[in-house]
């Protein structure tokens, strides 16, 4: 009596396996990319001090509105513009330089020649960044309460949700816009222009609420700006409804995307000639 052996199964590695060494290559790269950036001190002044400056001298643009007539209090506007401030001050402008430098000195060549995926090698530097801007907002918003009397926000959840999702629509930006730079050098006049649109258009430094209503309500879909009226609204209760709330996150995930694939496309790995 023969017998038929049964063909060897093809083994494939298990998704909790990929997700596993991914994390761990996460991890680790993270710690790299903190230990370097606490090791600078230029690094610690631009990310920790200068984001806290701007938003105090921004108490002088902010008192040339008309802030009460547009139904607003002067506390909750600077702690939405701080959200914006320090996105933009804290992650997008170093991180594009920081990108930049590691593909001049080749370091995501060599990363993405081993095991290291191309998400975590764009995630991981962008750590220390976002944790900066995670306490850069948390320090002075909760300053600004404390002094403006606002107490603790009418919905936090609205207040974490802008923040998270900003920063990583920031850090998708941030890798879409060294696509056109060339050197690190280049990379400070890319990030000038950018944060200065990414204020400008976000009701960062100017409310939307004090521009006509045809030009603010066009605005209201630009990048930035969901995660400022999330965090407004979250402080204040006001515009807090669901549909308000899921338009927000709908426009900021929609840019996230964009940006993702557009990075994808563009993201240079190695020093352009």
């Amino acid at each position: 009596m023969s017998t038929s052996s049964s063909p060897t199964p093809l083994c494939l590695p298990a998704p909790c396996d990929s997700v596993a060494t991914a994390s761990g290559h996460f991890a680790a790269l993270s710690r790299a990319e903190l230990a370097l950036f606490w090791r600078s001190k230029s690094n610690l002044f631009n990310v920790l001090v200068i984001p806290a400056m701007i938003v105090m001298g921004t108490t002088t643009i902010m008192k040339q509105f008309d802030l009460t007539g547009a139904g607003l209090a002067m506390g909750q506007v600077m702690i939405s513009t701080s959200a914006g401030v320090v996105l933009v001050m804290a992650l997008y402008a170093p991180l594009i330089g920081t990108y930049v430098l590691r593909r001049e000195e080749h370091v995501l060549k060599r990363l993405r020649t081993g095991e290291v995926g191309d998400v975590v090698i764009l995630a991981a530097p962008a750590v220390p960044m976002a944790l900066a801007a995670l306490v850069q907002f948390a320090l002075i918003s909760g300053a600004v309460a404390a002094v403006a009397g606002l107490g603790l926000p009418a919905a936090p959840h609205l207040v974490v949700l802008g923040i998270v999702l900003g920063i990583v629509l920031t850090t998708a930006v941030a890798a879409l816009s060294t696509a056109a730079a060339r050197t690190a050098e280049s990379a400070q006049g890319i990030s000038t222009i950018g944060f200065l649109l990414l204020l400008l258009t976000s009701g960062t430094l100017v409310p939307l609420e004090t521009l006509p209503p045809a030009f603010g309500a066009v605005l209201r879909y630009f990048p930035l700006t969901p995660v400022i009226e999330l965090v407004r609204a979250g402080w204040s209760g006001r515009g807090a409804d669901p549909s308000h709330a899921l338009t927000c996150v709908a426009v900021l995930l929609a840019w996230t995307l964009l940006c993702t694939w557009a990075a994808r496309r563009r993201f240079r790995w190695e020093p352009r000639t």
